[in-house]
């Protein structure tokens, strides 16, 4: 199987560039929008749902380490022919292929959405698609380990970007807004967190894929833990400081109340546009999130099929993915309500259930094996 991986991406990344990977990954896109889903269901209890589900995220993130251990030197498409033979692994792997691909398709439209609703109205939407796959193409053939380059470039931006927000919305929070707690039970809370494990939490699946390119693979594990600890307290922050500053009722009507939140800040005339902060580390992140998706769905293809390399798949795929980016949601309102009531209950099946079953399975043979050896 070492074979095959050489194959396919011969770079490798520290566990630092992996835990930086899996952080961007988990603010992209969910540091927008997941103050708005949760708060629709648990209204000021938001920021308890956020504090469990950056809770279960360390629990997913636990699971997926201890599968990546035990098979340190393959990816998730290799070891799942390993534990389940050729053809039914290949079929777990077309399957897997498939919802990283949607969610490739998913994070292009978010982008393309905040652009033309936010920023650039009168800009079609195709043209967004254009400019923002010819970089993440650009970023793809050029390897594993130039991408994870980057992220350290970007990471302390992401970073300073991140505490300029709390620091100057803190001032406007009020307190009240968080009141009265547990005001209609645990169960709206408890039915937002099921709701809203998928974005992002099931989809840190998708590491899975790289994790056998740490070159510390002993370490891999830890950076794994470290950086789904380090997203979730990020956007619990954002949540807990979007319910404490716009109020629940807002944060749940507002296509982007993180972006709002932003508009908020007033520090003087001379200081102002605030908004574009919170609008860069958005970009920053979601780009990163785009870059990493595109990159596991091309590579999961291309073992799955045997594929030499997988930078001849690029390209196609871009023509693809900017087609169904397009159709794959008519308007903001529907893919808000795909992500909120469909992406969960969809990603279950690859988030859990697929990795859970692997381990299982393995688990049984390698004990299986051993008896047999004594």
């Amino acid at each position: 199987m070492k074979q095959v991986i050489q194959m396919q991406e011969s770079g490798k990344i520290a566990p630092r560039q992996f835990m930086i990977f899996i952080i961007l990954f988990m603010i992209g896109s969910s540091i927008l929008l997941l103050a708005k889903f949760i708060a629709a269901e648990a209204k000021q209890d938001a920021w308890i749902t956020a504090i469990i589900l950056a809770g279960a995220g360390f629990l997913l993130a636990w699971l997926y380490k201890a599968l990546g251990n035990l098979f340190p030197d393959m990816t998730l498409v290799e070891y799942s022919q390993e534990i389940l033979g050729k053809w039914l692994g290949k079929t777990l792997s077309l399957l897997f292929f498939t919802y990283t691909f949607f969610l490739c398709a998913i994070t292009l439209r978010q982008i393309s959405n905040f652009f033309t609703s936010t920023m650039m109205p009168e800009t079609p939407i195709e043209s967004i698609h254009i400019l923002l796959l010819g970089i993440v193409i650009m970023g793809v053939q050029y390897g594993l380990e130039n991408m994870a380059r980057t992220s350290e470039i970007f990471f302390p931006w992401v970073c300073i970007l991140f505490f300029t927000i709390v620091i100057f919305v803190s001032p406007q929070m009020e307190f009240e807004n968080i009141q009265p707690i547990f005001a209609k039970g645990a169960n709206p809370i408890l039915h937002a967190v099921f709701m809203q494990l998928g974005f992002p939490y099931l989809e840190l699946v998708l590491f899975l894929m790289l994790f056998p390119y740490v070159n510390r693979v002993k370490e891999a594990g830890r950076a794994f833990l470290t950086g789904s600890i380090i997203g979730g307290i990020i956007l619990f922050s954002i949540t807990l400081l979007t319910i404490l500053v716009l109020g629940a009722e807002a944060a749940e009507n507002e296509h982007f109340p993180s972006y709002i939140l932003a508009q908020k800040i007033d520090v003087g005339r001379f200081f102002q546009r605030i908004e574009s902060i919170m609008a860069g580390l958005w970009i920053i992140t979601t780009f990163f999130k785009l870059q990493i998706c595109y990159y596991v769905s091309v590579l999961v293809l291309a073992q799955t099929l045997e594929i030499h390399d997988y930078r001849s798949l690029t390209l196609p795929f871009a023509m693809i993915l900017m087609v169904l980016a397009v159709v794959i949601a008519p308007d903001m309102s529907y893919l808000i309500n795909f992500i909120a009531n469909i992406w969960t209950p969809y990603s279950l099946a690859f988030g859990l259930c697929m990795p859970l079953f692997l381990f299982v399975i393995a688990k049984v043979k390698l004990k299986f094996l051993e008896r047999e050896k004594s």
